[in-house]
């Protein structure tokens, strides 16, 4: 089994509820930003890294989705009849996405500063951890409201808590899906099971990111764009 991840989960999947009238006839992954829709933003990051594959699950409106990125080359696994939520949906694409650590993105995020899959690569080591999480600490984030959702430890390791936001990029290991009984369900329950075993890791992001999960994060997100090309 290989140990450095070569391919990437990307989550497209959801209802996008946060979005409001923006996703009422398209998924959130398809909402414009900068001219672009806003999974494009992501698949300019996954490509800078040339990974053997990227995966993309599917659920609310999928042929809109499986018709834009098919001809990219994304490789696409629908969650039917129901949908299955971060873990559920990684564990479902497994079969595409081959054996071995892999990256997972979400697709609602935009990043200004270094290429966070470079940077996770760089600093994977499978020895000690199952995860390594990119996190962004509170005061370089946009649209984002909360305390955040781990505190950053010595030597990287991650403890509930406040301080930094999962910016919604890390590298993982899979085996212990398989441990999981539920049909669906959430990443958390495995990041518990590695904080358990003391192997879940993080890093800071040294940019700044933006959450586009709601309205009014696309304004901010094309603002922080905007400055970065300057």
């Amino acid at each position: 089994m290989r140990d450095h991840p070569d391919a990437i989960m990307m989550f497209a999947a959801g209802f996008g509820t946060r979005m409001k009238h923006l996703t009422q006839t398209q998924p959130k992954p398809m909402v414009p930003l900068a001219g672009r829709p806003l999974i494009d933003h992501a698949l300019d990051l996954a490509r800078g890294i040339a990974p053997r594959r990227i995966v993309a699950n599917l659920h609310y409106l999928p042929d809109q989705l499986e018709a834009h990125l098919r001809p990219q080359g994304v490789a696409t696994v629908r969650e039917m009849p129901d949908i299955l939520d971060t873990g559920g949906g990684l564990r479902n694409a497994l079969p595409l996405l081959g054996e071995g650590p892999v990256f997972t993105m979400n697709s609602d995020a935009i990043w200004a500063g270094p290429n966070p899959l470079t940077l996770l690569r760089a600093a994977w080591e499978p020895r000690q951890m199952d995860a390594l999480l990119m996190t962004v600490p509170l005061g370089q984030t946009l649209g984002h409201e909360g305390k955040g959702d781990f505190a950053l430890g010595p030597e990287g390791h991650l403890t509930r808590g406040p301080g930094n936001v999962y910016g919604g990029v890390q590298i993982i290991k899979t085996d212990l899906l398989a441990e999981i009984e539920e049909e669906r369900f959430s990443l958390n329950i495995l990041w518990d099971m590695m904080l358990q075993r003391e192997r879940l890791f993080g890093m800071a992001y040294p940019g700044r990111w933006c959450d586009v999960g709601h309205p009014g994060g696309i304004a901010l997100a094309e603002s922080l764009l905007a400055d970065a090309d300057v």
